[in-house]
């Protein structure tokens, strides 16, 4: 580390950044402004969906009456790029998972309800405005896969769901350009997961020895469900973040960071 970070906040610490290819700049940047390093470990791929033109035409046909609920920043992304012509009429309720998901609408000029404390399936699914939900349609665009908990929890409060999926998750293609650089990092390695889907990834795709290496390191986790997953996995130092928003997982970074320096 250079001298003018010797007092900053991650000064000496190495942060392994696990969400999707493409999806970190932002993150990268606070990161820098607090002294710390980062390297690039996606546990996912998002690609666009399968059949874009039948996506199309079902993200066309469900702007009649219908309320819409976005389900991440990428669901925005890849919604307005496989219909760039989308009208979603002024009159219709809209819905997102997070403030994230909320900038994205917004950069579309569509204005749109967001959980403030928790940014999560839970959060949303805690709006007044989704509490009663007998006779209401609901566009959910997102991704197959992940937690399936907003489409029957809707379901069961009497709303007329349409899936519609924008995008998919795949596994990142990881090679050995990843593994290098994390292996030859000096300790502390602090390693950011806001996925169980990308955790288990990185699981199944690291080798044996750099898996052995980050299990005793610090895992900052954006849920008590990936803290659970997490010490399944073999993690041993677990930290839980208020929230996958950035500014919560890196007040966790620091907090692991700080205990290491005692």
């Amino acid at each position: 580390m250079g001298q003018q970070h010797s007092s900053a906040p991650l000064a000496g610490a190495c942060l392994i950044l696990t969400r999707p290819v493409g999806s970190n700049a932002a993150l990268r940047r606070k990161i820098a402004a607090l002294g710390g390093r980062t390297l690039l470990l996606p546990g996912l791929s998002l690609r666009v969906a399968a059949d874009p033109q039948r996506v199309a035409r079902e993200l066309r046909a469900a702007t009649s009456g219908t309320d819409w609920l976005f389900s991440s920043p990428a669901a925005v992304r890849f919604a307005f790029r496989i219909a760039p012509d989308l009208r979603i009429p002024a009159h219709a309720g809209v819905f997102a998972v997070g403030a994230g998901t909320r900038r994205a609408l917004a950069r579309h000029a569509i204005a749109a309800i967001a959980p403030v404390d928790r940014p999560d399936s839970e959060g949303v699914l805690a709006l007044p405005a989704l509490a009663r939900m007998s006779g209401r349609n609901v566009a959910l665009v997102g991704a197959p896969g992940g937690r399936d908990l907003i489409a029957p929890t809707l379901r069961e409060r009497g709303a007329d769901v349409v899936d519609i999926a924008v995008y998919e998750r795949r596994p990142a293609r990881l090679t050995q350009r990843h593994f290098d650089p994390v292996e030859h990092a000096p300790s502390p390695l602090i390693l950011l997961v806001s996925s169980g889907e990308a955790l288990a990834n990185l699981t199944r795709q690291l080798p044996v020895s750099l898996m052995a290496r980050l299990r005793h390191q610090v895992l900052v986790v954006s849920s008590a469900r990936l803290e659970t997953l997490a010490h399944e996995s073999g993690f041993e130092d677990v930290l839980n973040a208020r929230s996958a928003l950035p500014d919560d997982l890196l007040a966790a970074a620091e907090r692991a960071l700080a205990r290491h320096r005692l």
